[in-house]
Order: structure tokens, then C-alpha cells, then sequence
């Protein structure tokens, strides 16, 4: 059996993870080039966890400058079996209020400029991506919510956009008629490159700001959304805390395939696949190629 390694993501506002133990920094490297910024490796309780400041530490990097690959790669090097991202967002509904979590089960990518994938010309692959959240790591999630007494909205449409700009009125009103429930820019392509490393995946999207269709917010600073981040900040330390310490040892299968999903996956022909593609992908897909 494979030991179960937590790996958290840490957004806007949280660039640390307190509650870690036995900490120590790992610089690893990755032929997709350079992460966010160096892993924190620990432990809370018997579980292994690895922490990652998604913008680095000091919020270097926008949406679009994140290296995703290289982030989700560095993990799966690692050892992650399991991710918690933690991500701000805007509402889209008056109950999904700033300041609640909500654990959202699938996404719309409406980002443009971004790597979405880890395969491309000479090694061909496609992943099932129906039901991008882990359902029992979500559940596992909602389970320490309540027993840490933090309030989440179980469910929802996250739409990620490109940003780095905020949405115009007419893109907030599109989204919300779209029946959207919260908007962020950062889980995608985050969500697809974890499915094709065959880590489960889930959100935790922390909700800042009801976006600019809300009459009483026609407009979104970065100055209210910092604000409420980092004022959720402890109580998602709390929550991963949580979750990390009732956490199984061995990683569990997931009802969505994620620990599987290059099952069949990759269509090109051993004899036609790119070297050189194949010797980057040694750690996200090393069980099916070296098999």
C-alpha cells in the first residue's frame, strides 16, 4: 500500500502553515522548471504533510505567472497522494458570504494563457475529469469542519478566470445567470495537472467578496479581499490541522480514479513517444510508462 501524504496549497493570504511540526525546507527540483517557492515538509500528528505557498512567500507570482507544472510535479515528487488547496474567491450568491468556506465539486476553466496539461505532441493523454474533487477527501474535509465548528457550503461551481484584473459588471452578471457559485483564479489548471499526476484533489474556496454584481460591492480592491483573507487564514490552518490529523495512514482509493486516472490514459504508441517528453514526465507518470 502507498503512505498517504497530505499536500496543502496555500493562496492569497496564507503563506504559512502553522500547526506544522518537525519542519523542514526541501528545494526540489523539477524538469518543468522553477515552483512557487521551496516545499515546507512536517508533520501534524502521524500525517506527513507537505505545505506550498501557491504565490510564494511574499506573493511573488499573479495567476498567470504560477508554474503549475512544476508545482503539482514538485508535490507528486514529494510524495503527495492528497491536496488541500486553499484558495480565495467571490461570491455569486448572497448565502456564500465573505468570510464562509465553501468545498466546491466542480469547476469551468475560462483561463487562456496558462500550460493545462502535463502531455502534448509525442505523448498523447487523456484523463477522465467529470468529477474533479475527491468525493471522500472533500468528505473528510466537511467531517472536520464540524467537529472544529467552522461553518462550509457543501457544493458548488467554482469558474476560474485569468485575472489578473477583477471581473467587469457584465462577466460577474454572466457568471452568476450561468448559476456559478463563486469565481477565483487560481484552481485551474491546478485541478487538471493534479488528476494527471493521479493525486486526489480538493478546495477549500474561501470567500472574500461578493464580486461586483452585488449592489452593495460594485466593486472589488485588493486592499477588502486581503483583509478578509487573511482573517480566514487561522481558522483554515485550524481546519487543515484538522484534517491532517484524522487523516488515514495509507491512502485510501478514490471514487472519482484519481489514484488511477492514467488508466489507459495515454494514447501515443510506445514506439512513437518523444524521449525527451517521456524523461520529464518520470514522476507524474512513471507507473504507467515504466510499467
Amino acid at each position: 500500500m502507498t503512505a498517504a501524504v497530505l499536500g496543502v496549497i496555500g493562496g492569497s493570504g496564507v503563506y504559512d502553515l502553522p500547526g506544522l511540526e518537525d519542519i523542514r525546507e526541501e528545494t526540489i527540483a523539477s524538469p518543468w522548471g522553477e515552483p512557487s517557492d521551496a516545499l515546507r515538509i512536517g508533520r501534524i500528528g502521524q500525517t506527513k504533510v507537505v505545505f506550498l505557498a501557491r504565490h510564494g512567500r511574499g506573493h511573488r507570482f499573479s495567476p498567470t505567472g504560477i508554474n503549475y507544472r512544476a508545482n503539482i510535479d514538485v508535490l507528486k515528487r514529494a510524495g503527495v497522494t492528497d491536496i488541500v488547496s486553499l484558495s480565495a474567491c467571490g461570491s455569486f450568491r448572497n448565502e456564500l458570504h465573505p468570510g464562509l468556506f465553501v468545498l466546491v465539486d466542480q469547476f469551468v476553466d475560462r483561463t487562456f494563457g496558462r500550460a493545462t496539461s502535463f502531455f502534448g505532441n509525442g505523448c498523447v493523454a487523456h484523463v477522465s475529469f467529470a468529477h474533479p474533487v475527491g468525493p471522500a477527501l472533500q468528505k473528510r474535509i466537511a467531517a472536520a469542519a464540524e467537529a472544529e465548528g467552522i461553518s462550509v457550503h457543501k457544493g458548488g461551481t467554482y469558474v476560474c478566470m485569468e485575472g489578473p484584473q477583477f471581473s467587469t459588471l457584465a462577466e460577474s452578471k454572466h457568471y452568476k445567470a450561468a448559476n456559478f457559485d463563486v469565481i477565483g483564479m487560481t484552481n485551474m489548471p491546478e485541478a487538471k495537472l493534479a488528476r494527471e499526476a493521479e493525486i486526489t484533489y480538493a478546495t477549500i474556496a474561501m470567500v472574500t467578496d461578493f464580486d461586483c454584481w452585488h449592489p452593495s460591492h460594485d466593486s472589488v480592491d485588493v486592499a477588502s479581499v486581503v483583509a478578509v483573507a487573511r482573517a480566514n487564514a487561522g481558522r483554515a490552518a485550524q481546519l487543515v490541522a484538522r484534517v491532517a490529523l484524522d487523516f488515514p495512514a495509507e491512502r485510501e482509493d478514490c471514487p472519482a480514479g484519481s489514484h488511477r486516472a492514467l488508466d489507459g490514459a495515454i494514447m501515443t504508441a510506445a514506439a512513437h513517444r518523444d524521449p525527451e517528453l517521456v524523461a520529464k514526465l518520470d514522476a507524474v507518470a512513471g507507473r504507467v510508462l515504466n510499467g
